[in-house]
């Protein structure tokens, strides 16, 4: 397979859609930004749907567009030209109602770090018109989720990144949104923290929230996503789940077998299994590049069995999602650790 724009459409286009339906419905959106001096395509052409409680990633190096996008889904930006509905609204012609579905959290945090985690709530449940009869049990409710309820008259300049990124995380949740965009959520995070905001964000998942995810680490991606979509210089350039996405790989998963000896019978054995695509030795190992590694293993096994030749060590590698984006595009992803501000920095998203 090559990695040329005709496959990546083909793929795109005959993907399997999760089981339920559609909650987000993006249709030919194309944004562009005109200067004085040029026109820049930020996002192009962009066609795909989101199932009603999934986890959906969009993943993209600095500047492929996934920031422009969420803007546009959320009513900040109007597209140039194409559309989107977020459940039975449009874009463009119900702002008002898609915002009462959807919850934000952007990448920078906008937090009042003078006001305790309580007031912190309490203020944005009554600008989304949370009833107040109701307000204060929903509170407690999303203090006791993110293991804050012993802290909540405390204020929140006093708490660390990660606590500061779940009580965000919730807050946007306050008032049950349908739909719930989590913009590059654990970026300048230390990895307990991130843990930590991934169970928060899969607990509001089993409330049958969607959620839209933005994040640079792949590991991130890995762990929560029921399908991850690869945005690139504003076009999308591949949307599948996790285990279909790393089969674009030709080379597939890579066995690593430590060897002190090798027989001559071994390498014709192992390359005539359908499920290998190739087979080294090199400095007592013999690397061999399978479709499936799983269950190409077994068969391998049995070849060095039956020439009764020990081996010292086996590993299976799969590919990751770094993998198939370099694949993809030719580039790394960017780390993503110098984006943004960290949490509990003012400022504006990028």
């Amino acid at each position: 397979m090559t990695a040329d724009h005709t496959t990546h459409e083909d793929m795109i286009n005959t993907h399997h859609e999760p089981a339920g339906s559609s909650i987000i419905r993006i249709e030919h959106v194309v944004k562009t930004f005109k200067s004085k001096v040029k026109t820049v395509t930020a996002v192009d052409d962009v066609s795909f749907t989101v199932g009603r409680g999934e986890i959906f990633g969009l993943l993209g190096p600095n500047g492929a567009g996934k920031s422009t996008l969420i803007r546009i889904l959320t009513t900040l930006l109007t597209p140039t030209s194409g559309t989107a509905y977020l459940d039975t609204y449009e874009i463009t012609r119900d702002p008002e109602k898609v915002r009462g579905i959807i919850g934000v959290c952007p990448q920078n945090s906008t937090l009042d770090v003078e006001l305790t985690a309580y007031d912190n709530l309490d203020f944005y449940g009554k600008l989304v018109n949370v009833p107040d009869e109701i307000l204060d049990k929903r509170i407690w409710e999303l203090l006791k989720m993110t293991e804050l309820a012993d802290l909540a008259n405390v204020r929140v300049g006093t708490f660390s990144g990660g606590m500061r990124r779940k009580l965000e995380i919730v807050r946007a949740f306050i008032h049950h949104p349908l739909i719930l965009f989590l913009d590059e959520p654990t970026i300048g995070l230390d990895p307990e923290a991130r843990r930590e905001v991934w169970q928060q964000i899969s607990i509001l998942n089993k409330e049958k929230t969607t959620i839209i995810l933005t994040t640079h680490y792949m590991d991130e991606a890995e762990k929560l996503c029921d399908r991850i979509a690869f945005i690139d210089k504003g076009r999308l350039i591949a949307l599948d789940t996790l285990e279909n996405l790393k089969q674009l790989l030709p080379a597939g998963d890579l066995i690593e077998i430590g060897l002190d000896t090798m027989d001559d019978r071994v390498l014709p054995g192992i390359r005539s299994n359908q499920l290998v695509n190739s087979a080294e030795f090199k400095n007592n190992t013999l690397t061999i590049s399978a479709k499936n590694g799983s269950k190409a293993l077994p068969a391998i096994i049995n070849v060095f069995d039956s020439y009764s030749i020990p081996m010292n060590s086996i590993s299976i590698h799969s590919p990751s999602l770094e993998d198939v984006f370099i694949y993809l595009t030719g580039s790394k992803l960017d780390a993503g650790n110098n984006e943004g501000a960290k949490p509990g920095a003012r400022g504006r998203p990028s």
